[in-house]
């Protein structure tokens, strides 16, 4: 099994990256800070630049930028509903098909 070892310095290093994001309240994130804000490393942020499944930008074809309101949207697709969510549209459903009746 090949495990990854992360180092306190690993750690340290992604939180002031995120803090510097955070506090700095930038609209547009380097590399670095789309990985420390996302959780997700910056070779799989490439993989998905390469792949265009995550919007990017990349001025003159060089650095890669990401717009932090992208990102949310992003991380927000697939949502899974809970099972009380799922259970009042049945009732909805059941409902409304036993008043057509």
């Amino acid at each position: 099994m090949n495990a990854k070892i992360v180092t306190l310095q690993t750690i340290v290093d992604s939180m002031e990256i995120l803090t510097k994001a955070v506090l700095s309240n930038k609209q547009t994130l380097n590399l670095e800070e789309a990985a420390a804000f996302t959780g997700l490393a910056t070779s799989y942020l490439y993989k998905l630049t390469s792949t265009q499944e995550i919007p990017h930008y990349k001025p003159r074809g060089k650095m890669l930028y990401f717009d932090r309101s992208e990102l949310e949207t992003w991380l927000r697709q697939g949502r899974v509903k809970s099972i009380t969510e799922i259970d009042r549209e049945a009732s909805a459903i059941v409902a409304k098909s036993k008043a057509a009746a």
